[in-house]
């Protein structure tokens, strides 16, 4: 089944300022989290409710999910840094 993908406005402003390479890349990865949000190198965060990670290289994208409405909201892509977390 097909998911529904929302980008925030502040994460599409994230992922204008990166390489085009690897805007690409991280794009294509957004975009395949319609067919499924779950597979890659996803990670639940602590203390959030439905709040995930899914690893890109060294890149992060953090979204959440609701399984009922078969949603998946992206709130921001950012570089990992020490200051990440």
């Amino acid at each position: 089944m097909i998911w529904t993908v929302i980008v925030a406005g502040a994460a599409q402003k994230q992922l204008a300022r990166f390489p085009a390479r690897d805007r690409n890349r991280i794009a294509a990865a957004i975009q395949a989290m319609a067919e499924e949000p779950f597979a890659g190198d996803i990670i639940k965060l602590e203390g959030g409710n439905n709040r995930w990670r899914r690893r890109l290289g060294s890149y992060r994208v953090f979204f959440a999910a609701d399984t009922t409405a078969r949603t998946v909201a992206v709130s921001a892509v950012v570089r990992r840094t020490s200051t990440t977390y």
